[in-house]
């Protein structure tokens, strides 16, 4: 597939049918994918394989997000939420940015982390130094619970031993999950190595899981702002981005004012997260951890005035997948990456990030500016019928 225009100017004013010939045009969708847009993704045959005690189905909207440019390549975003504004705000921050050439990111290797507890540790020095001269055994016996990622070029990247109070060692193993989100592969690892390390140490073992905070499996996104696109003329877009900058010092040194920036990134984040069908909760359990790491919980992303106008930078954990999980049992999810065109987890990563850093451009522009209820409340009473 070609890459699609983003920029589709009076794209909400149109009627949804025709939003829907649209999209199918630019995403070269089939007739049947449509009819899954449509009726929601997913059919009661789908939802009963997926969940247990399944009644029915639980919808939300699906909206494209606009003007998105992401390493210089324009993606139409699908986000499945409903929270009005998102969207549309997104969508207007994403022409911002465009203007200053879009965004750019990166994202680490899949590295997720399988946390094995011991427990019982009578010398914590002499179990650790036990481990680590096993270390080439122990990743090789990780690996052998793995054999398919192996096969694929994933698998063991290290390992790493904290030790704890009360006589219980930590030992993390680091698991290149390639285009998995890795949940099922590290939880693998973590229950066939644990009894050997319990062996070594003359432990007994304790818990046997990933950790969500994915510390090595980070993405970043910047993009710079002309400040002509913040505003009708330059001067004032250059107040506007000192505003922006203010807003964004307030989030780093107020702890109250840090959590409420941080939820209008995951605004951005989780829609596309659900979307693509992967794990929400587990995004925003490692995005709030990595805000916190440092002992004093701060923003994932950051802005700062400039002589040319604004530049937001955002870094945060994002351990998606495009294949295994949800994707297997649900067309929409398969169907939004299409939408994408993506099928590999680090440039999904990428896109999910600039969805992110574009959301809070929006949040602060609004409140530094002209304040957000204004624009919120205009498409909360659409929404209600007022």
């Amino acid at each position: 597939m070609s890459d699609p225009s983003s920029r589709i100017p009076g794209f909400y004013k149109l009627p949804l049918a025709e939003r829907q010939a649209i999209l199918a045009t630019l995403a070269q969708l089939s007739e049947d994918e449509l009819k899954s847009l449509r009726l929601g993704g997913i059919d009661e045959a789908g939802a009963n394989a997926m969940v247990e005690n399944a009644v029915g189905i639980y919808a939300l909207p699906l909206g494209l997000a606009l003007n998105f440019q992401v390493n210089r390549i324009d993606r139409l975003i699908p986000m499945a939420v409903e929270e009005p504004s998102v969207i549309a705000a997104a969508s207007n921050a994403a022409r911002m940015a465009r203007q200053g050439g879009g965004f750019f990111a990166t994202a680490d290797k899949s590295v997720m982390t399988a946390q094995i507890e011991l427990r019982g540790i009578t010398d914590t020095n002499a179990a650790k130094k036990a481990l680590e001269g096993a270390r080439p055994e122990i990743m090789l016996l990780a690996n052998q619970a793995v054999p398919r990622l192996i096969a694929r070029g994933g698998g063991c990247q290290g390992m790493e031993l904290r030790p704890l109070k009360d006589g219980r060692l930590v030992v993390h193993l680091h698991l290149d999950c390639l285009d998995a989100m890795g949940a099922n592969l590290v939880n693998t690892v973590a229950e066939f190595v644990a009894p050997r390390m319990a062996e070594l140490t003359s432990g007994t073992i304790g818990l046997r899981i990933l950790t969500n905070l994915c510390d090595r499996r980070l993405v970043r996104a910047s993009c710079v702002v002309p400040a002509e696109a913040l505003a009708d003329t330059p001067e004032t877009g250059r107040l506007f981005a000192q505003a922006i900058e203010a807003a964004s010092r307030f989030a780093e040194d107020d702890v109250y004012r840090a959590a409420t920036h941080n939820k209008g990134i995951m605004n951005g984040v989780d829609p596309v997260v659900i979307a693509t069908g992967n794990d929400w909760r587990g995004i925003e359990a490692g995005a709030h951890a990595f805000a916190a790491k440092s002992g004093t919980y701060q923003p994932l992303a950051t802005w700062r005035a400039t002589d040319q106008g604004l530049q937001g930078k955002l870094e945060m954990p994002m351990a998606l997948g495009t294949v295994g999980g949800t994707l297997q049992v649900h067309p929409g999810a398969r169907l939004a990456l299409k939408i994408l065109g993506v099928d590999k987890a680090r440039p999904l990563a990428e896109i999910v990030a600039s969805v992110g850093l574009a959301q809070n451009l929006a949040a602060l522009k609004a409140l530094a500016t002209e304040g957000i209820q204004r624009g919120h409340m205009t498409l909360h009473n659409r929404a209600v019928g007022k």
